[in-house]
């Protein structure tokens, strides 16, 4: 099997344990490389290495301008080997080869867009009411950040994170998750291929108690961007804010998908699909709420049963497979779960609702596409998100009950609003709480647009100008230019 070491300094490193543990294809359910087990001594060492980078060496002295021709050189090579890094994502998470070579083929755009953005960060001069003063602000990098990954999307959803931080000019130390951390690894190898400093991002791969948490509890590190559960961000918030550190976090979602009457029922039935049944389920942004008005309820759900129904399991390496495998056993043993419990619940199942036994899933984790059908929003499966191809729909009347039903749940990241009426877009737009409002389409993100979550899906925006804000601290400079200190003892 591969071996994945560690990655500090600009170099592949055993980890101070010298332990290793295997990471395995979710698809064939077999074990097929083996990845570092890190500790906080490794954590430490990182995290000093990046310290120096930032405070001392090359890295801090490049303008902006040079950081932002490293990373269009960091994007050119990632489109270069765009096929091998998505080979390797799908071998590890188990996502279709399909979805992963159209992000890997996008991921470079983050790198030009943040590297063209580098140098367009300006400070103020500040119109102040006291003669004698002039003043104006700098926007200065953080530091260094620890970036905390997930396993559905490791490189996508690690660039919106990493391209931001070092167009502002942080250093990174990065911690991927356990269960898919060899993208990462491969990645990674690149930045010295590009021309960037060594020390400038960092991985130590591991698990949370051992990895994740000295981490985030280190004193060098000023950011935390993390990426996962409601539950762990909240663990992640407590423990950054002893030493205040800045935070952002993009955590789950329960995101209703809204079709009225008037929609455009084909279309709708196809947003539905995608808004679940895509990435097996596995996408924080899933429409896993279908709410449907009551005058098309039967007829919509004839539709999206027998469109369900077709869906291709197997393979994920195959470009025709549509429904993949789940990628973690736990994730597996979770979703079959939910299903259990929507059942004692009394909701209605209209297909699938346990594992995936044909002969074209192997021995993979598997699960059915799975539709309930009579679901009240109290439901937990209404209310909890699931992480997996199991979609709730729940019948409402008219536009005030959607809305209602829509943000009665603690989770605000996404959401999808299907209808022919544009005042009605623009009404439900307004109201839902949640980060992202979806028109007539479902599940698209842009390097250009903001992307983040209301209530308990988190804190901060990744993606368009606003992300380079969230690696920057603002500096306010003042000039005296003549003003005379009349009194040593009293503020000026």
């Amino acid at each position: 099997m591969q071996r994945y070491q560690l990655y500090i300094e600009g170099k592949n490193v055993d980890p101070a344990s010298g332990q290793w543990f295997d990471s395995y294809n979710p698809y064939t359910g077999e074990p097929w490389a083996q990845t570092a087990q890190g500790n906080a001594e490794d954590v430490d060492r990182a995290v000093g290495v990046a310290h120096k980078a930032f405070s001392q060496g090359p890295w801090s002295q490049l303008s902006a301008s040079e950081r932002g021709l490293l990373l269009h050189r960091l994007g050119d090579l990632v489109a270069r080997d765009a096929k091998k890094l998505a080979e390797i994502e799908v071998r590890d998470n188990g996502k279709l080869i399909a979805e992963m070579q159209g992000q890997l083929n996008y991921i470079p755009q983050w790198y030009y867009y943040f590297g063209g953005l580098a140098d367009k960060i300006q400070g103020a001069v500040v119109p102040l009411d006291k003669k004698g003063y002039f003043n104006f602000t700098r926007h200065e990098p953080l530091g260094v950040v620890g970036m905390i990954t997930p396993w559905n999307s490791p490189l996508l959803l690690l660039s919106f994170k990493l391209a931001p931080a070092l167009a502002a000019g942080c250093t990174v130390v990065i911690k991927p998750s356990e269960f898919t951390s060899a993208s990462t690894l491969e990645f990674v190898r690149l930045f010295a291929e590009a021309g960037f400093p060594a020390g400038v991002v960092n991985v130590v791969t591991g698990f949370g108690k051992e990895v994740g948490t000295p981490l985030v509890e280190h004193p060098l590190v000023r950011k935390i961007a993390f990426t996962g559960s409601d539950f762990t961000g909240r663990a992640i918030n407590e423990l950054a804010a002893k030493t205040f550190k800045h935070v952002s976090l993009e955590l789950g979602g329960k995101s209703p998908n809204i079709v009225f009457a008037d929609a455009v029922m084909e279309d709708a039935v196809n947003g539905a699909v995608s808004g679940i049944f895509a990435a097996t389920g596995q996408t924080c942004i899933a429409g896993s709420r279908l709410l449907l008005q009551e005058s098309i309820h039967d007829a919509f759900v004839e539709k999206l049963v027998a469109l369900a129904k077709t869906a291709r399991m197997g393979d994920p390496m195959r470009m025709d497979t549509q429904v993949g495998p789940v990628t973690t056993p736990p994730q597996y043993d979770k979703v079959l779960g939910y299903i259990d419990i929507a059942k004692k619940e009394g909701a209605k199942l209209l297909l699938g609702g346990g594992p995936a036994k044909r002969p074209e899933c192997g021995k993979g984790w598997f699960v059915e596409p799975t539709i309930f059908d009579q679901v009240d929003n109290k439901m937990r499966i209404a209310q909890e998100e699931v992480f997996g191809p199991v979609l709730s729909i729940i019948k409402y009347k008219d536009e005030e009950e959607a809305v209602a039903i829509a943000n009665d749940v603690r989770f605000g990241l996404g959401s999808g609003v299907w209808t022919s009426d544009f005042g009605r877009a623009i009404r439900m737009a307004e109201r839902i709480q949640a980060g992202t409002v979806w028109v007539n389409t479902y599940r698209a993100v842009s390097y250009l647009s903001p992307f983040g979550g209301y209530k308990d899906s988190g804190m901060g925006r990744e993606n368009g100008i606003d992300a380079i804000r969230e690696y920057l601290q603002v500096k306010s400079i003042w000039m005296n230019t003549g003003a005379v200190t009349a009194n040593p003892f009293v503020m000026r």
